[in-house]
């Protein structure tokens, strides 16, 4: 055997060991990934497997993707008194609520993706890409939002964005309240007013409202107890 054939058999040799090492190392990166993942995502982990028919390797690798995109977004901070106006018009809404639960939720949904643009991510025109980078920073708390979201284009018509949706028949007063009372985690977490922990890689617990007709509960309107200063609802 001539030595330029012994050189071509040895860096086909080392060619075929280098991929094969490639493919061992990254189904091992696979195997980290999926509890790696499962605590970053938390239920937004099992809301994607779900979404997916339970293909967890397919909902992996959706999520890898989201944290590659956007993982290194670094959320810019609300100026002046941009705070204390976003949360004016988050008691507006939550005001509105009483009369135009419909029209209450389509204000929450316009709020947080104008809130969510200006803290840095994707503009809200582009809802699914925004969604996906929320679900990266704050995963514990964008399932308000994306409720939100759907119910405000069940109704007018114009879509159902992440999550899907039938018609605007199926979200009642309640379903639409327990989504608002959901949304808000992600509004604090966006304003600076949450727990500090910025909803990463955790669910949270916060509780809703005391449905109406409850012990304390004013029996007026959609009977949708807030707080003394109207800017969150009262917890159980």
């Amino acid at each position: 055997m001539s030595t330029g054939m012994i050189i071509t058999v040895i860096v086909i040799v080392v060619a075929v060991l280098l991929v094969a090492a490639a493919l061992v190392w990254g189904a091992r990166g696979r195997r980290r990934g999926g509890p790696s993942l499962k605590r970053r995502f938390g239920p937004e982990y099992e809301r994607t497997v779900a979404r997916h028919d339970g293909d967890a390797e397919a909902a992996e690798r959706e999520l890898a993707e989201r944290v590659e995109r956007h993982g290194d977004l670094r959320e810019r901070p609300l100026e002046g008194g941009e705070r204390e106006r976003y949360e004016a018009r988050w008691t507006a809404v939550q005001e509105h609520f009483v009369d135009s639960p419909r029209q209450a939720v389509a204000e929450a949904d316009q709020l947080l993706a104008e809130l969510a643009g200006q803290r840095g991510y994707p503009g809200g025109e582009r809802y699914e890409e925004q969604f996906a980078a929320l679900s990266v920073h704050h995963a514990g708390h964008v399932d308000g939002y994306r409720r939100v979201h759907r119910m405000s284009h069940m109704e007018t018509g114009t879509g159902v964005g992440a999550g899907g949706g039938a018609n605007a028949a199926g979200a009642g007063t309640e379903e639409m309240r327990s989504a608002l009372v959901s949304a808000r985690a992600l509004f604090d977490d966006l304003t600076g007013t949450g727990d500090g922990d910025h909803g990463r890689h955790r669910a949270h617990a916060g509780a809703a409202p005391r449905p109406a007709g409850a012990a304390g509960t004013p029996s007026h309107g959609h009977h949708l107890p807030w707080t003394a200063d109207k800017s969150r609802p009262k917890e159980s």
